[in-house]
């Protein structure tokens, strides 16, 4: 039998884009034949995933995983929302999700995991490319920790348990866990998922984005015509506004609509320490296809 190099094997990847369990068994089945082995994966269908990676991924799923204080979220996209509807397709973020769980959120580590089937996520995510015929991609992921609480998850349209395309991480610590702070933990997390705040507490707020708010406001203020020590109050109120919009702690609670997010936590004894919010697809640029222009093209008009 050839002796099947690391060497080989990586050169094979390149060619093929194939996972690396994929490659061997082809190098193997073709006794060290590079051009042999391309052939056998390309009928077992599985040198395809290289030519799919330039598609732009903007649908899949979002799921979550969560054991004893920690939590996991990840993303990982397709071409298509009927992939989301696949069972391997859910399974595999499943996977990855729990994987997240013990390596982390470095997305490289994440990718170097092994999971049941024996393959990485690296190499799964390629076999599930060639089996499905869309590209796909791990777009991000995020663990969050408390020494002792909770890390309760939520999930906004669940197509699956802990799979849906908004998750919500809320980190909320306190002297032990229970079933109320469980429920405050998913509650917190619907909250996020409906309000979208951009900072768990004013000192979080993005300095620059804070500094452009404020040059907006000071130029509005302005136009009133008012005196110097006028504007400058107004524009501190503004920014209050602001805080009560941006920041998680200082939003009105959406389940009542009336008190702070920051009251509802200190009333329960906790703290929360913080959150996390994946919206599918948000800031991908899709594409917009002429489905009418396609047509006349494969008619060769």
């Amino acid at each position: 039998m050839a002796q099947i190099t690391a060497a080989l094997v990586k050169e094979l990847r390149e060619k093929t884009g194939a996972g690396m369990m994929d490659c061997k068994k082809a190098l193997n089945e073709a006794e060290g034949d590079i051009e042999g082995a391309i052939d056998w994966l390309r009928k077992k269908g599985l040198s395809a995933a290289a030519k799919k990676s330039g598609r732009v991924t903007a649908e899949g799923l979002v799921g979550v995983a969560q054991t004893d204080l920690k939590a996991a979220m990840v993303e990982i996209n397709a071409e298509t929302d009927f992939v989301a509807r696949n069972e391997h397709f859910q399974n595999f973020v499943s996977e990855v999700a729990h994987a997240a769980l013990t390596v982390g959120d470095d997305l490289e580590k994440l990718k170097g995991a092994v999971l049941k089937s024996g393959r990485t996520v690296a190499d799964e995510l390629t076999h599930l490319i060639a089996t499905i015929g869309e590209n796909m991609s791990i777009r991000r992921a995020r663990v969050l920790s408390v020494p002792s609480g909770v890390v309760a998850t939520y999930v906004h349209g669940a197509v699956s348990p802990g799979l849906g395309k908004i998750g919500v991480l809320a980190a909320v610590e306190a002297p032990s866990a229970s079933e109320a702070l469980e429920d405050l933990g998913r509650r917190i997390g619907m909250h996020v998922a409906a309000t979208r705040p951009a900072a768990l507490d004013v000192d979080s707020v993005d300095p620059q984005a804070l500094e452009r708010e404020r040059a907006v406001l000071v130029e509005q203020a302005k136009a009133s015509g008012k005196p110097d020590a006028i504007i400058e109050k107004m524009v501190d109120g503004r920014i209050r506004k602001f805080y009560e919009e941006v920041v998680l702690l200082e939003q009105i609670w959406v389940h009542d609509g009336e008190s702070r997010v920051r009251k509802i936590v200190e009333k329960a004894g906790a703290k929360l320490k913080g959150f996390e919010r994946f919206h599918l697809g948000e800031g991908i640029e899709k594409e917009e296809n002429d489905f009418a222009a396609e047509v006349a093209k494969a008619a060769g008009n």
